[in-house]
């Protein structure tokens, strides 16, 4: 009989940050990786270590497949991957093996180049400022729909801690988050949530655009990825400057596809 694969190996951060060359040179969009090395929330398995031949690299159910497939056994990633995939196509066989059900999910992939533009307007009974650790309670208290704001930065705790995120708030209540959803060298890719009742009044755009002035004044570019189906986000991109950079797709694994 033949010996089973080696399950895959956990690398410490400090181990991944070794292979940042792996994701270079750096685009807009999705940088789950640079994430990783960036802030710590994240995970990272390897076929073997030291010299790897293939990666995968979590933050908040949002993965990124690097190197040769075939140093990697299905049956030893079933279970392991379930979200939200960037990986080239030559991984797709990999995780069709791996998984129960795959889907592909239409992207599209903006970047902010240009000058700043005015500060948006919104409802002046809303209250915008910057989130720090004293509202860990506020953003645990999203709803269903909004909440996912803050899973790249391990929850509520962590996304208040980053000082990186933007509310709105209609009294108490926190109604409108945006964030630097993924942290990169070059690029911070922005998340905006905003809770149903609270939709339609600006506030997106406005937590946004401070989002954006943030991530410029740190050098890097801001950059915002959606599907092609989802008007509201691309309104709210094209608001504050934001112009296609390209069309790509993201695979969806053993999760729901989100609608717009």
């Amino acid at each position: 009989m033949g010996r089973e694969p080696p399950s895959p190996v956990p690398l410490t951060r400090a181990q991944l940050a070794t292979l940042r060359g792996w994701f270079l040179p750096e685009r807009p969009g999705p940088l789950v990786a640079q994430h990783v090395i960036g802030t710590g929330n994240g995970s990272c398995l390897a076929d073997r270590w030291p010299d790897p031949r293939a990666l995968v690299v979590e933050t908040g159910g949002n993965y990124t497949l690097a190197g040769d497939p075939a140093a990697l056994d299905p049956a030893r990633l079933r279970g392991r991957v379930a979200g939200f995939v960037e990986a080239p196509a030559a991984f797709e066989p990999l995780l069709r093996a791996a998984t129960r059900r795959l889907h592909e999910w239409p992207r599209v992939v903006l970047a902010l180049q240009g000058p700043d533009r005015p500060p948006p307007r919104h409802r002046s009974d809303h209250r915008l400022r910057r989130l720090g650790p004293g509202d860990a309670g506020s953003l645990a208290r999203l709803g269903e729909e909004t909440n996912w704001i803050a899973n790249t930065w391990g929850g509520p705790g962590g996304l208040a801690a980053s000082g990186t995120a933007w509310g709105a708030f209609d009294g108490p209540r926190l109604v409108a988050v945006a964030c630097p959803f993924f942290v990169g060298a070059v690029h911070e890719d922005l998340g905006v949530a905003t809770e149903p009742d609270a939709r339609g009044l600006g506030l997106s755009t406005a937590c946004a655009g401070a989002v954006c002035r943030d991530v410029r004044r740190r050098g890097r570019v801001p950059s915002w990825t959606t599907s092609p189906g989802n008007t509201a986000s691309l309104r709210v991109a094209a608001k504050l400057g934001f112009t296609l950079q390209r069309r790509d797709r993201l695979l969806v694994a053993d999760v729901p596809v989100p609608g717009p």
